[in-house]
């Protein structure tokens, strides 16, 4: 299988990608989006396995995380801003057809992108997305209340009174990832590396302290109104126990008509790494049926 790597200058910045397979050959390609904002592409790092069998796969640090350029400005975190990125590395590599899959933060980008009604995009697959930032805050307070006392005391206390960064926090926020986000252990070292170079100021901006404590310019953020405007066939797929809920995807699910949703009973927001093999079995065969 052959691995390129290169940089896509962007607005005077370098955006680091890596392409799994061949793009010169005759097989739409697959674009993956990141979680985050800021979270660097290692998750989706397993989608890489789909180009052992021909299908090509493209992963980049969107700006401000990971491998690519960190600008100190937190006035250019944009919605925009993304999906001119996608736009130009998609130009810079000449690509025309292509899938896109978004997980988390990635699958508010890849809506937003979708609803560009962007020419050759084919088919759309929103893992685990942020959909609604009210609903998903909304969720995330009824997930803390199933959370052992102490652990729902100290979040809540700590939200309230914008001590996040206290260890009480840190320890009640943990139990949260292990229910909610990641369930395996020990921790897939791809996501070790995301927090490792994760972009603090992209998320910090644009979200929050946390995963559920919106504070950014997402948090009144929604695409479910606009949702049965996106063109392009559409897969859901997330997890039974994931912090993008079912009740959430569900209602997504029912707004755009004639989409697919696939539940994976084992897993939370990392379905990739908690159920890898029916994850990347359910993403095969969307993209490979007519």
């Amino acid at each position: 299988m052959n691995v390129t790597e290169g940089f896509l200058n962007f607005r005077g910045h370098k955006t680091y990608y890596v392409v799994y397979g061949d793009l010169a050959e005759d097989v739409i390609p697959l674009i993956g989006l990141h979680g985050g904002p800021g979270y660097p592409h290692y998750h989706l790092e397993p989608l890489k396995h789909l180009a052992e069998s021909g299908q090509p796969v493209v992963l980049y640090d969107q700006l401000g995380c990971g491998k690519s350029d960190r600008p100190d400005d937190p006035s250019l975190w944009t919605i925009q801003l993304f999906v001119d990125e996608l736009n130009a590395l998609r130009e810079h590599l000449g690509i025309v057809r292509h899938y896109v899959l978004g997980h988390s933060w990635g699958g508010s980008l890849a809506a937003e992108y979708a609803l560009t009604q962007p020419v050759g995009l084919g088919k759309l697959i929103l893992s685990s997305p942020l959909l609604d930032s009210q609903l998903w805050v909304q969720e995330a307070n009824r997930l803390i209340d199933e959370l052992p006392e102490w652990a729902a005391e100290h979040m809540k206390q700590h939200e309230a009174e914008g001590t996040t960064n206290s260890y009480e926090y840190g320890e009640a926020y943990a139990e949260f990832t292990r229910r909610y986000v990641c369930r395996v252990r020990p921790y897939p070292p791809e996501m070790v590396k995301c927090d490792q170079s994760m972009g603090v100021q992209v998320y910090n901006t644009m979200w929050g302290p946390s995963e559920t404590y919106a504070t950014g310019t997402l948090k009144n953020w929604t695409v479910l109104d606009r949702l049965d405007q996106v063109s392009a066939q559409t897969l859901f797929i997330s997890g039974k126990y994931d912090e993008a809920t079912p009740l959430q995807t569900e209602k997504a699910h029912k707004l755009l008509p004639g989409s697919e949703w696939v539940l994976l009973e084992e897993s939370s927001h990392s379905g990739l790494f908690e159920q890898p093999d029916e994850y990347l079995a359910a993403v095969s065969a969307f993209i490979t049926k007519d």
